[in-house]
C-alpha cells in the first residue's frame, strides 16, 4: 500500500501561483512513476503531469506545458507541482497518483495508477 496526502490548494487569482505537494508513505517511494490528475465539477478526471521513478522524464498536458512543473524528492517521499500562470479554467480538485514502476499502462491513462490521494481544490479566478 502507498498512502498518498496532497497539500497546498487553495484559491488564487489568475496569473497567480500556488505549489501542491504530495506526501507518500508506505512503499518504496522510488518503485513508482507519479502523477498529476485534475477533475473539475462535472467533468472526467483527466491528466495535468506525470514523472517518472527516476525524475528523469516528465510528461505534461498541452494545456499545462509552459506554465506547470513537477518534480520529485526520492529522498524525501515528496512530489510537488508548481502551478504559474493560472488560468480560471485549472480550477478543480487535483490529485496525486502512484503507478507501480513497471506496470502496464500508459502513463497519462487514471487507469494505469495504482494509489490514489484525496484532492486538494484548486480554484483559480478572473
Amino acid at each position: 500500500q502507498v498512502q498518498l496526502v496532497e497539500s497546498g490548494g487553495g484559491s488564487v487569482q489568475a496569473g497567480g501561483s500556488l505549489r501542491l505537494s504530495c506526501a507518500a508513505s508506505g512503499r518504496t517511494f522510488s518503485n513508482y512513476d507519479m502523477g498529476w490528475f485534475r477533475q473539475a465539477p462535472g467533468k472526467e478526471r483527466e491528466f495535468v503531469v506525470a514523472i517518472s521513478w527516476s525524475g528523469g522524464n516528465t510528461y505534461y498536458a498541452d494545456s499545462v506545458k509552459g506554465r506547470f512543473t513537477i518534480s520529485r524528492d526520492n529522498a524525501k517521499n515528496t512530489l510537488d507541482l508548481q502551478m504559474n500562470s493560472l488560468k480560471p479554467e485549472d480550477t478543480a480538485v487535483y490529485y496525486c497518483a502512484a503507478k507501480a514502476r513497471y506496470s502496464i499502462g500508459l502513463i497519462g491513462t487514471p487507469s494505469a495508477y495504482n494509489y490514489w490521494g484525496q484532492g486538494t481544490q484548486v480554484t483559480v479566478s478572473s
